[in-house]
């Protein structure tokens, strides 16, 4: 079935768009080298150079001055046409593609761009051509009959049809199916040549316009350095809150009641109020245990004491205390840094969390394994599905990754199942 819909989906349109766009550069790019000799002709013959009456000795001159300065104006003029070119394809492919490319500061790169858009639009022409034409073709016994209507006897002469096989012609109706036939193949593969071509494209644009490696790198840093603060500043806010909210009111109801039951039993003066004394003695006792409740979450929440004793264990108590039944299967050689066994718990500790909120799962799966340099968290759910990547929830989760070059994957189709996968490096 998606073979059957992809030519004629919106995506297959953005890049047919995008494949006519390319062919249209190449074209151009191929005719730049013919504004030399038509240039040169065009000023002989404003010259009059080229009249019968003008001697060769004065055409020599003319054409050897005026034609290394057009040669000089192109080679001036070939960065910015290629970067323009570069620039164009670039904004194309974020329109029409969802391909967001960042550029860093492109120049001859650009030019190189620029040219290997030249072969580059053989593939995406081919997926044009057969786009448009099998659509075309496809028409033929529609048409047949509106135009082709005339009396018995008449011979008609043959219509013709353009097929990457050559020309098909008919001259009778039946004929005309064939033609469809070969439209109708044409359409299904033209989807999958377009794409082929707009892969190699955004490939190629990536690699010449895009940040070099080490600029990218830098930039990635920088972006995951921000994010680090920010969640720091985060974390620190909430602290604060749950600080000034939870345990400091409940200490501070604490050192009210005690000096109540101070004053009840009456150090000096009247006999003691024994019973209100114990009353109040009493909720002192339960501030206490909920202030204390209220340190350890906090405390949990910065560092889970389950985790001294390794992932393994800490991530074995979250699947005991899931709202969803979970299993755990484990594969770890050896013990990541403790950064990194913290960022998994964590993220484990969401994706649970999450799960029992959105999934409608009757089962949870948790597993993680561990190579050389990779630690792997998959937490898979058989619930509805349709978990979206770009949401606050597992968006804000991929950019706390980043800060330790993480990365997070996420498979979930519409009627489930759900999986996320989580590379972490195995150090920090």
């Amino acid at each position: 079935m998606t073979v059957l819909r992809a030519p004629f989906t919106a995506q297959a349109l953005r890049r047919l768009a995008f494949c006519v766009a390319g062919v249209l550069s190449a074209v151009a790019i191929l005719a730049l080298p013919a504004i030399l000799p038509g240039v040169a002709a065009l000023i002989l013959w404003a010259t009059g150079a080229m009249s019968d009456d003008r001697p060769a000795p004065v055409v020599a001159p003319v054409f050897l001055v005026l034609l290394p300065l057009t040669v000089a104006l192109l080679v001036v003029l070939a960065k910015p046409i290629g970067r323009a070119i570069a620039e164009v394809h670039r904004r194309l492919a974020r329109r029409l593609l969802d391909e967001q490319v960042d550029v860093d500061r492109p120049g001859w790169r650009a030019l190189g761009y620029s040219l290997l858009k030249v072969p580059l639009a053989v593939p995406q022409g081919y997926g044009a051509f057969c786009y448009v034409f099998g659509v075309v073709n496809l028409s033929y016994p529609v048409w047949w009959p509106l135009f082709r209507n005339h009396p018995p006897g008449t011979t008609l002469g043959p219509v013709h049809a353009l097929t990457p096989f050559g020309l098909i012609s008919t001259r009778t109706f039946a004929g005309t199916f064939l033609i469809a036939a070969a439209g109708w193949a044409m359409l299904l593969v033209a989807p999958w040549l377009m794409r082929v071509g707009t892969s190699w494209d955004v490939a190629a644009m990536r690699g010449l316009l895009g940040p070099r490696r080490l600029a990218q790198r830098v930039r990635e840093l920088q972006v995951s350095r921000a994010q680090a603060i920010d969640d720091a500043a985060t974390m620190m806010r909430r602290l604060e809150r749950d600080l000034h909210d939870g345990a400091q009111v409940r200490l501070a109801t604490l050192a009210l009641n005690l000096g109540l039951a101070t004053e009840k039993l009456g150090a000096d003066g009247p006999a003691p109020d024994l019973a209100q004394a114990r009353e109040l003695v009493a909720l002192a006792h339960r501030g206490a245990k909920d202030a204390l409740a209220d340190l350890r979450d906090l405390v949990r929440g910065i560092h889970p004491p389950v985790l001294d004793n390794g992932l393994a264990d800490a991530l074995a108590t979250l699947a005991t205390s899931s709202a969803i039944p979970a299993t755990v299967r484990v594969g770890l050689p050896g013990r990541p840094a403790p950064a990194i066994e913290t960022i998994a718990y964590f993220c484990a500790a969401e994706l649970l969390a999450n799960a029992a909120k959105h999934s409608r799962a009757s089962r949870i799966a948790l597993g993680v394994a561990q190579s050389e340099e990779t630690l792997r968290l998959t937490v898979e759910d058989d619930g509805v599905g349709g978990a979206d990547p770009d949401g606050p929830g597992l968006s804000g989760l991929a950019r706390r990754l980043a800060v330790v070059d993480g990365r997070m994957s996420v498979h979930s189709p519409a009627g489930g199942p759900t999986r996320v996968e989580i590379d972490l490096p195995t150090h920090v």
